[in-house]
């Protein structure tokens, strides 16, 4: 039942509807700004638009009785919420990394997942950890305008930019960098495929305190309820853990429980 419709489409009602006393831009439908692929959280997959953080929204849009409706967008568009400001989306959902300089320009759900990063090499790199990457003079990969990217650069790193975590995989696959750094739930997705578990290994997994979270509009507090309140359902009634299983991989207890105020 998802629509994936195109990234330059007009936002329409500009938040005139509601659902459930929430502002909607679009009558009948929670309209989401997502950056595509992004596997396993969103990704298209037999001309749908499926994953980890499309489940969870899905959750949202049953509470506020419609549906969810995705637009694909650049990545970088959600730092400064211009989708959000210009009614295009309702809220941002992107595997994004709650960050005091993204607060500034949106506000954001209650953490919904706890990130570390991991450094993804080829195998027959000679790589064994990311202060390998330097040693060996090789080159590190990863995704333009993500925390991965950040992290990377305030480690005396100079990393060869990608466009999307797919890119990512693309530029270490053919050789254009050696090494990458990324989130880890996406080289789990990766690893998941035996030609890529055969080439890659991971060497090194940066806990960075990292927590995801849902992004809306500056103010929107009705819309960030309603995703408080499905994020915290979804944990207790076991609703979470199966979307984590499915879409992840083995349950860490600790995804469930990141705190309110550790965001």
């Amino acid at each position: 039942g998802l629509l994936l419709v195109a990234g330059c489409s007009s936002g329409g009602g500009g938040g005139k509807t509601t659902a459930h006393g929430v502002p909607l831009v679009k009558a009948g439908q929670l309209t989401t700004c997502t950056h595509l692929p992004y596997p396993p959280f969103q990704s298209e997959i037999d001309g749908k638009v499926q994953g980890f953080d499309v489940s969870l929204i899905d959750l949202v849009a049953k509470d506020l009785g419609v549906k969810q409706a995705i637009v694909d967008t650049p990545f970088e568009n959600f730092k400064t919420g211009a989708f959000l400001n210009s009614d295009q989306c309702d809220l941002a959902a992107a595997g994004m990394t709650i960050t005091p300089e993204r607060k500034k320009n949106v506000d954001f759900s209650d953490p919904y997942f706890e990130a570390t990063q991991a450094v993804l090499v080829d195998k027959k790199s000679g790589i064994d950890s990311l202060a390998g990457v330097k040693a060996k003079g090789k080159k590190l990969g990863a995704q333009a305008q993500t925390t991965g990217e950040d992290y990377a650069r305030k480690r005396g790193f100079d990393p060869v930019s990608f466009e999307s975590s797919d890119a990512v995989l693309n530029g270490l696959r053919t050789g254009q960098v050696q090494a990458v750094i990324i989130d880890y739930p996406v080289v789990q997705g990766w690893l998941k495929d035996k030609a890529n578990a055969g080439a890659f290994k991971v060497v090194d997994n940066l806990n960075t305190g990292e927590q995801y979270g849902f992004t809306v509009k500056k103010g929107n507090t009705k819309l960030v309820d309603a995703l408080n309140a499905a994020i915290k359902d979804a944990k207790a009634d076991g609703t979470y853990k199966k979307l984590y299983e499915k879409w992840i991989g083995p349950y860490d207890e600790s995804a469930a429980t990141a705190s309110p105020s550790a965001s």
